[in-house]
């Protein structure tokens, strides 16, 4: 759990330096930022893994950054922790509201920053990993069914070679490999060789 992308979202200075001395040291890249519109303008580009964002600050908050982070098909799914102090108004339900998933109080212990981080990063990666086989499985459902590639048929008969080398009919080997079912008929040009006197009749009947 190395070398993932974090930025951290802090007005104060201190708190930045912590974060950023632990989170570095646990070899991942950080990059901080002391007040939301700057992190916003540039989070697109950056596409984080995870972001660390503070509640209280000047001009925007937290929760108004995060809300801007949802709306945002770059960010929408990048796993926002947010941090507050235990003496500042912090509202759990509004920061889960606005698509947190988690928060920090300050003081922090520098070792549970870094499990919680780690934990979510974690689910992150099982959640793009389930998207991806989801993604797959839709792709191949899709495709199920579909004839590809290029298909042996005899001039005359019209019979395919199968994958096990055997002639069958063509409406046999399409309806295993596809799913289309048939109709039986008879076109006008088959009626007339096959069945001349009836193809007289009919036409005289029209």
């Amino acid at each position: 759990m190395a070398g993932e992308t974090i930025v951290i979202v802090d007005d104060t200075l201190a708190n930045l330096k912590a974060l950023f001395d632990a989170l570095e040291t646990a070899n991942f890249r950080v990059l901080v930022f002391t007040d939301g519109p700057s992190a916003l303008a540039v989070m697109p580009q950056l596409k984080p893994d995870l972001i660390l964002l503070d509640v209280l600050m000047p001009g925007m908050d937290g929760y108004q950054v995060c809300g801007r982070l949802k709306a945002d098909e770059n960010t929408r799914d990048t796993p926002v922790l947010f941090i507050s102090a235990l003496d500042e108004t912090f509202d759990i339900v509004s920061a889960f509201a606005v698509g947190g998933v988690d928060y920090i109080t300050k003081p922090f212990r520098v070792e549970e920053v870094l499990a919680r981080v780690c934990t979510h990063l974690t689910l992150r990666q099982l959640q793009q990993s389930l998207e991806e086989k989801n993604r797959q499985l839709e792709e191949a459902l899709a495709n199920i069914k579909v004839l590809r590639g290029l298909l042996p048929i005899c001039a005359n008969c019209k019979k395919i070679r199968d994958d096990g080398g055997y002639w069958t009919q063509l409406e046999a080997y399409i309806q295993c490999h596809s799913e289309a079912d048939f109709s039986h008929g008879i076109c006008p040009d088959c009626l007339k060789k096959l069945y001349p006197d009836f193809y007289e009749a009919v036409g005289e009947s029209s």
